[in-house]
């Protein structure tokens, strides 16, 4: 069994910072891809940022320049520190990692449960 659990969501005013963080734990041999995806109300879930397991990065534009992405391989966690944030950065955001469990023999990708980030105005 994995589980992969978000934490440091909240309010922050426009202009704001805050830090998630995404844990990984259960039976994994291995953790490739890891990522960070948002959902806002009555829109498609959508890509944020994503980080190989030797650290190379892919951002969407509407983040470049303000959200940087990051892992700790040894914790199994993924962090995304957000800058200067956006009204519209306002969404459910879920992290998601390729796992290799223990016993399997294919990566599997897990989701986390999601951790609510609202930006006010």
């Amino acid at each position: 069994q994995v589980q992969l659990v978000e934490s440091g969501g909240g309010l922050v005013q426009a202009g704001g910072s805050l830090r998630l963080s995404c844990a990984a734990s259960g039976s994994i041999v291995s953790i490739g891809a890891m990522g960070w995806y948002r959902q806002a109300p009555g829109k498609q879930r959508e890509l944020v940022a994503t980080i190989g397991r030797s650290g190379n990065t892919n951002y969407a534009d509407s983040v470049k320049g303000r959200f940087t992405i990051s892992r700790d391989n040894a914790k199994n966690t993924v962090y995304l520190v957000m800058n200067s944030l956006k009204p519209e950065d306002t969404a459910a955001y879920y992290c998601n990692a390729d796992v290799l469990p223990l016993f399997g023999t294919t990566w599997v990708g897990h989701w986390g449960q999601g951790t609510q980030v609202t930006v006010s105005s």
